[in-house]
């Protein structure tokens, strides 16, 4: 027997406002159709003035724990993938445990950049399956609109705003990959190539936000390698592949590396879930609002097993296969 973090329900957030490609065409020297080739998307939300990364993060997990069904007061831990914090500090989970009305219990952000979510949910299964903690929250939000350089045509098509939580709850298992729940994390980082993903600022070094910057070439070109070894390692762990898992949820950055990266791997088209094309890229919260929308529309099922993946600035990256 075996203590694993059971996902009882999920949901998402994202603000009203939605910037089209033609929206931003008509702003800087770009088109719909350059955006498209080269990312995929075709949309992205952007939150509205005041409102803030802990505003989306509250609805998300609102809706999470509405879909899971449990008392928000049953949760004794959250922890947050975010990059666009609030505040320097204090962490922005802890105003979303304010704001529902939790008083009990941890709660902490994470910065791993795109790679978050999945820092975050290793991070909380780790606690759980110590014995630490008994239910969590797991919640990737984002406000990159704040950090862009919206005159940047190379950088500022790519992102977007957003929110997506999971509810976790410890539960004993058999101990086999048969289980429900998180199977196996694996986490990398490098910080050789910061240079290549980062933002300009920060509070010790410039005093300022700062703006994002990216060499994107340089990412696409390490991105695919990098994600299909922690992948592998994922297989390896439990005795599943390509051919076993039901759904490849990757991190929404773009759609070239994500078809790279399941070609590389032998996933079938069929099997991936893609939502690049409405939400852009979201960052920490890209892969709960894929997550998301599959279960909304009935891909995703109670039972099936879930490979999820992402990589970021730093370069951080990372793996988690989850039996729903």
């Amino acid at each position: 027997m075996t203590i694993r973090s059971v996902v009882l329900g999920c949901g998402s957030y994202l603000p009203q406002r939605v910037v089209t490609n033609a929206e931003l065409a008509s702003r800087i020297e770009t088109s719909d159709d350059w955006i498209v080739q080269r990312t995929g998307i075709r949309e992205r939300h952007v939150a509205a003035e005041g409102e803030f990364t802990s505003h989306l993060a509250i609805n998300a997990a609102r809706a999470a724990l509405a879909a899971a069904d449990v008392d928000p007061q049953s949760i004794d831990l959250i922890v947050l993938g975010t990059s666009t914090p609030d505040n320097t500090f204090p962490a922005t989970a802890v105003a979303v445990q304010d704001g529902l009305g939790i008083h009990h219990g941890a709660a902490f952000d994470l910065q791993a950049v795109c790679s978050g979510f999945v820092y975050a949910l290793a991070t909380a299964d780790n606690f759980l399956r110590s014995g630490s903690f008994k239910r969590a929250l797991v919640i990737g939000a984002e406000t990159f609109s704040r950090i862009l350089d919206w005159n940047d045509r190379t950088t500022c098509v790519l992102f977007g705003d957003g929110a997506g939580a999971l509810v976790l709850d410890a539960q004993r298992q058999d101990g086999t990959s048969a289980d429900r729940g998180v199977l196996t994390t694996h986490l990398r980082s490098d910080g050789r190539h910061k240079a290549k993903l980062y933002v300009d600022g920060g509070p010790s070094s410039t005093q300022t936000v700062g703006h994002l910057r990216m060499e994107g070439r340089e990412v696409f070109k390490h991105a695919v390698g990098m994600i299909t070894a922690v992948i592998v390692d994922a297989f390896e762990a439990t005795g599943l592949s390509a051919e076993t898992i039901d759904w490849f949820v990757p991190h929404q950055a773009n759609k070239r590396i994500i078809d790279a990266s399941a070609h590389k791997l032998h996933i079938a088209p069929e099997k991936v879930v893609l939502t690049v094309d409405r939400h852009g890229n979201t960052s920490a919260a890209s892969i709960p609002l894929a997550l998301d929308v599959a279960v909304k529309d009935g891909r995703i099922k109670k039972g099936d097993v879930v490979l999820l993946e992402a990589m970021g600035g730093g370069f951080t990256w990372g793996s988690a296969l989850v039996r729903w």
